[in-house]
């Protein structure tokens, strides 16, 4: 039977709700009610050859109208006399459709925030009525929400770190952990000499709203001794900001990053050398150290299709990049260390050299078996040695 039931009927208040709209005209949102809903009824030949089961859809129909109203219509059929069918089926009110689909408790959670909004930043109504699943969401939120709003517009562009901010009851953790949505806010509140626009997405919330970040460090070894900053004479393993990084000009001739953290401590010495543990900061904070550009730099790391990805995007900043131990003879030489490439990459890459890319073709179309993957720490130490005083020669 394709006539509209009770529960069909649920099914488009539900849309209603799953879209928002339901919600939306607490906060000021488009008017939905009186609303007539979608009906199907029997035909009039329906009517007279599955009487039994027209009268049993109007029963249920009928029986079930605690939240909607039904509209009749009288048939008159030459067998069966005259006869009220249902035509029309309305929702008189917002009240009656979350009755409906039991959303009372919810709308009235969405109602307190509206009243709380329009209290103290009804600037932000119109995100409310743009949003309000997600707002809904956020319901014991709220409050803390709009606190950090209210201290953020008398506080502009503080200068401070995420964890100095002085709300009662607030974290810096509940800050940190609802950048997303409070940059929709913020950025519907302050005044727009206060957002830098040039930031954006939650890791640059910070500088967008002028918070100050945490300093990116970065992790380096001084491989030759003569070159040591501290008269210790132990292993030169130190971290700095990135800002003192860019600042050093070291006296070196070559540079190394990997991004294995083995790799990086059992590096082995090399003279007017030193080795960069690439993970944790992109390479535009590398780029800050303007003096690397007058370095030999080599980057090694894993012999797979990523592998190749991060050495093409290091040479967007760092154009004569050499690749280290990224080379077929290397892949071919540890064929027992192989492992399984979960998500290759496929696209192709425009800074590879011609013999990278060639390795780099095998690879993404399998030619050295399925996904192939060489981790770069597999690779047998004799090896990176080798390879080291072939540089130096």
């Amino acid at each position: 039977m394709t006539w509209t039931t009770p529960v069909d009927l649920r099914a488009q208040v539900q849309r209603l709700w799953d879209r928002g709209s339901l919600l939306a005209g607490l906060a000021g949102g488009e008017e939905l009610f009186p609303r007539r809903l979608n009906l199907k009824g029997p035909t009039s030949r329906e009517l007279a050859e599955r009487f039994s089961e027209v009268r049993d859809w109007i029963a249920r129909l009928d029986g079930e109208a605690k939240h909607y109203r039904v509209a009749w219509r009288s048939v008159n059929h030459r067998i069966l006399g005259e006869n009220r069918v249902p035509d029309e089926v309305w929702i008189d009110s917002l009240d009656d459709a979350l009755g409906l689909i039991g959303r009372r408790r919810d709308a009235e959670r969405f109602a307190a925030q509206v009243s709380l909004t329009r209290e103290r930043r009804s600037e932000l109504m119109a995100w409310l009525a743009r949003r309000p699943l997600r707002a809904l969401e956020l319901a014991e939120d709220w409050a803390r929400l709009l606190d950090i709003v209210v201290w953020l517009q008398n506080h502009p562009r503080p200068g401070i770190y995420l964890r100095q901010v002085d709300i009662p009851g607030v974290h810096s953790k509940f800050i940190e952990g609802h950048r997303a949505v409070l940059a929709e806010l913020l950025d519907l509140v302050l005044e727009p000499d206060v957002i830098d626009t040039t930031a954006g997405g939650v890791g640059g919330f910070c500088r967008r709203y002028g918070f100050r970040d945490k300093p990116l460090r970065l992790r380096f070894r001084i491989l030759d001794p003569s070159l040591a900053l501290l008269s210790t004479g132990t292993d030169q393993d130190l971290a700095v900001t990135h800002d003192t990084f860019a600042s050093l000009d070291l006296p070196v001739k070559r540079v190394f990053i990997t991004e294995n953290e083995i790799n990086f401590l059992a590096f082995p010495p090399a003279s007017l050398s030193l080795v960069l543990f690439g993970a944790g900061y992109g390479f535009e904070t590398l780029a800050e150290a303007g003096w690397l550009r007058e370095r030999e730099i080599h980057y090694w790391g894993d012999l797979d299709t990523h592998g190749f990805a991060i050495l093409d995007q290091l040479r967007a900043h760092f154009p004569r990049t050499a690749s280290f131990l990224m080379d077929r003879e290397t892949v071919l030489a540890h064929r027992p260390h192989w492992g399984s490439e979960l998500q290759p990459e496929t696209r192709d890459l425009l800074r590879l050299t011609h013999e990278e890319n060639a390795l780099y073709d095998d690879l993404r179309r399998n030619r050295l078996g399925d996904r192939v993957r060489l981790e770069q720490e597999k690779i047998g130490f004799d090896w990176v040695v080798e390879a080291l005083k072939k540089l130096a020669e």
